[in-house]
């Protein structure tokens, strides 16, 4: 495509004025346009790890199967311009969460270790604070990754400040990351399976306790081995990132993370049937280690990934079969994505760094995870919400993440305060199938690295991308 000297001159003023006004790109737009529904709708926001552009049958994975991501996109629209708003996973759950990119706000654009404070100001308006509001009961199952607690985290009494001092009414979650310490569960305040006769001290500066690491105990790593850093205390046979001792009746077995997380998620809808509900389901797959239960194990053409992969899908059909069952499918409106795109080697010796089974995690696009370049942030993305998302169905328009604020506001009809969500805009005419003529996304600014970090500027087909992507 060739683009007229007129459009390069309007996308060099779009840059001058992002760069002059700190890139203070303030969302919101088409607020006024988006009728409520007649009935508010449940909503399900799924949110994988490091699943790529490339790794859906529906976005033409051939090497992995999933027919029931495959089915929300049969029955409702597939995304094709739909992005992260960062390459790294907390910056971009800040955003999702706020409606702010994350480089606006130091606490949230780094990735956290697992004894940050929460990054998220009490009081913020946030999507479950939001829809709290407008009567709905709010969880979250799954990865957090955004920090808790004042200072650095105490996992010995109640956890707070947290989820439910952001809007969430209940949250069963995964503190950091599967690789990182402290690998215990964390339930509405507490360590689920806590030991008061077994204290949990964790540390990201120097070794505490007597527990092995994969450093001084390799032979000791009988589950998976890394393949760079991630030679600390090791957890299930595998060595983590910072170092733990103590909460050994807690300690989580990595190979049954993924259903546990899906029986939760599942009671979060049968408790909640009899009222609108929002549930962040933030699955732990693909992210490593890559330890699927043995069921999935081999299940797939692209070794413990693909198999992770395949395992995620099979959890989002026990959501799915939950919505039929209860008959909740009409009236929900639920959507998949990604919090970043998908990566080969990171971190660990599984094989998938060395996969000679053709598979592209990110499809046609360069790059990968971390990276300013489409690979690291162009996600897949498709909603199914009957009756209103158009059935079967591909959309080429832009959006983001941190869109999900001002559009569930226009959704449930809830007024957003003049200062909550400033990078946040009502997408929902998008989403419906009804944008043409109606004022939506048209530029974006990505992010990678911390902070402030570095930053890409999108604006139509044009990109600007500091050198090294």
């Amino acid at each position: 495509m060739r683009f007229t000297t007129t459009s390069q001159a309007a996308f060099c003023q779009v840059v001058c004025r992002a760069v002059l006004a700190g890139l203070a790109l303030v969302g919101h737009f088409g607020a006024a346009s988006a009728a409520e529904p007649a009935s508010k709708p449940n909503i399900i926001f799924i949110l994988a790890d490091d699943v790529g552009y490339g790794d859906l049958g529906c976005y033409g994975a051939t090497k992995i199967k999933t027919p029931n991501l495959d089915r929300i996109a049969r029955e409702g629209t597939r995304f094709t311009d739909a992005h992260s708003p960062s390459s790294v996973c907390t910056p971009t759950r800040y955003a999702l969460m706020t409606g702010q990119y994350a480089w606006r706000h130091r606490p949230g654009a780094g990735i956290l270790s697992g004894v940050a404070p929460l990054a998220i100001s009490p009081g913020t308006v946030t999507v479950p604070a939001l829809l709290k509001r407008a009567g709905y009961a709010t969880g979250v199952v799954g990865k957090w990754h955004l920090g808790l607690g004042e200072g650095e985290t105490d996992y010995n009494r109640e956890i707070k400040p947290g989820p439910q001092e952001i809007g969430f009414d209940r949250a069963f979650i995964l503190p950091a990351t599967g690789d990182r310490t402290p690998c215990v569960y964390i339930e509405d305040r507490r360590v689920v399976g806590y030991d008061a006769n077994d204290p949990i001290l964790v540390n990201y500066q120097q070794k505490i306790g007597n527990d092995p690491t994969g450093k001084e105990n390799p032979e000791l790593l009988t589950n998976q081995k890394p393949s760079h850093g991630h030679d600390m205390t090791i957890v299930n046979g595998i060595s983590r990132i910072g170092w733990m001792t103590g909460g050994k009746a807690a300690r989580w077995v990595d190979e049954d993370m993924a259903d546990t997380f899906a029986k939760k998620a599942v009671a979060f809808i049968e408790q909640h049937r009899e009222r609108p509900f929002f549930l962040y389901y933030s699955t732990h797959d693909a992210h490593v280690p890559r330890v699927p239960h043995p069921r999935f194990r081999g299940s797939s053409g692209h070794g413990l990934r693909g198999d992770c992969i395949q395992q995620l899908d099979g959890c989002v059909g026990e959501v799915l079969a939950t919505l039929d069952r209860l008959k909740l499918a009409d009236n929900t409106l639920i959507i998949f994505t990604s919090d970043n795109g998908g990566v080969m080697d990171d971190g660990y010796q599984d094989g998938t760094g060395d996969d000679a089974s053709g598979h592209s995690c990110n499809g046609v696009l360069r790059a990968k995870k971390g990276s300013l370049y489409e690979g690291g942030h162009r996600v897949p993305f498709v909603a199914r919400w009957p009756g209103h998302v158009k059935a079967a169905a591909t959309s080429g328009e832009l959006l983001c993440h941190i869109d999900l604020l001002a559009t569930l506001a226009a959704i449930t009809g809830q007024p957003l305060p003049a200062e909550a969500g400033p990078d946040s805009y009502n997408v929902l005419p998008t989403l419906l199938g009804e944008s043409k003529g109606r004022p939506g996304r048209d530029h974006l600014v990505s992010h990678t690295g911390g902070f402030p970090g570095r930053l890409a500027l999108r604006q139509g087909p044009w990109k600007l991308i500091p050198a090294g992507g």
